[in-house]
């Protein structure tokens, strides 16, 4: 069952397994000196598919204060569809454990390996710096609950590259805190999407600034480009965002800001979104929308949307030019655009500001 296994956590500098059953959580933690450290998966990592094991540890492979790892090659396969059923069917499941977690990691390689069935999250990636994500497949049912291929968190200098993701939640989550971001060539669907938040849920929260993300395609998935925040109070933000070439194909939302997010209409209070989203450019993106209003800009009327630009936009529904909706949304939009832009101009948005001001 077990061949050429250096176990998890051991000290070579080279960790192979062909096939290796993990029944329990794994928690590798390196001093940030140790460096170059190599985790080569030649043939599969297979979870129990019993979740209770996992769950008290809420992961299933973790990695914590390492600097100058890599880790690559091989399949990831959680057997998260027993926890799937779960949900499906009863209220009471455990959340489930994450598959691949980097705590307070630094310099960090993932390369050319596949992630399948996560229980919740594919990989995680929080508190850490200089990440490099190039070449990863990963994939879970479009119906299963959760699965987002890859969150950051409070990290810097992440790049994610070259990557392939169908899943049933967000092909990409970015979280509070997250800052100099790099997307690129990343193909998502199923899934829902490359998603900014959501942020604001609490009043105190590190913002997310200098995204990028560039040339991405999306296929049958329910939004494609997205910043959403809850509807409570937070000194939240989201600033200095590039979307730039994108294709959607048969997306629900292609564009979408959603700053009236409440799951269940529960834990929200009666005031708007205190996030303020501003500097988000979205060009050259193009294809079809899977709903008539293929741009969606539903901002907050406490906290605007603040120096959106848009150019190159070419969206249709069913073979028509496609609709745009605009709440509290504020910029310019230059050369093609389908739909036409609905944006107000900045001079309205100042009228709007101080009126909301000299009210309140």
């Amino acid at each position: 069952m077990v061949s050429s296994v250096c176990s998890i956590g051991c000290s070579s500098n080279h960790v192979r397994a062909l096939r290796l059953l993990l029944a329990s959580p794994h928690h590798v933690h390196w001093p940030l000196q140790e460096q170059n450290t190599v985790v080569q998966i030649d043939g599969n990592l297979v979870a129990s598919s019993d979740y209770n094991l996992y769950e008290a540890a809420g992961y299933w492979l973790k990695f914590t204060n390492v600097q100058g790892l890599t880790f690559q090659g091989g399949q990831l396969d959680a057997k998260g569809s027993a926890l799937w059923e779960c949900k499906a069917q009863k209220t009471n499941c455990p959340d489930g454990a994450r598959s691949l977690v980097f705590n307070d990691a630094k310099d960090i390689k993932l390369k050319g390996f596949t992630s399948l069935n996560s229980e919740p999250f594919n990989i995680v990636i929080d508190t850490s710096s200089n990440v490099q994500v190039d070449g990863l497949n990963i994939q879970s049912a479009a119906t299963s609950p959760n699965t987002d291929g890859i969150h950051v968190e409070q990290s810097s200098g992440v790049t994610i590259t070259n990557t392939y993701i169908k899943t049933g939640d967000d092909c990409i989550s970015i979280g509070q805190g997250t800052q100099n971001l790099w997307i690129e060539k990343v193909t998502c669907g199923p899934g829902h999407g490359i998603s900014i938040g959501s942020l604001g849920k609490s009043a105190n929260e590190a913002g997310v600034q200098n995204v990028t993300v560039n040339n991405v395609a999306f296929s049958g998935t329910t939004n494609g480009l997205r910043i959403k925040s809850w509807e409570r109070s937070s000194n939240g933000f989201a600033k200095q965002i590039l979307f730039d070439g994108a294709t959607m194909d048969n997306v629900k939302n292609p564009i979408i800001i959603d700053q009236h997010y409440c799951p269940h209409n529960e834990g929200c209070p009666t005031e708007n979104s205190g996030v303020k989203i501003s500097n988000v450019v979205y060009k050259n993106i193009n294809g079809t929308s899977a709903t008539q209003v293929a741009v969606d800009f539903s901002c907050s009327a406490s906290a605007p949307c603040q120096g959106i630009s848009m150019a190159n936009v070419q969206l249709t529904y069913k073979g028509q030019p496609a609709k745009s909706s605009c709440e509290h949304a504020f910029g310019s939009a230059t050369g093609t655009m389908v739909p036409s832009s609905c944006l107000q101009s900045s001079s309205s948005s100042n009228r709007r500001l101080m009126a909301f001001v000299s009210n309140n």
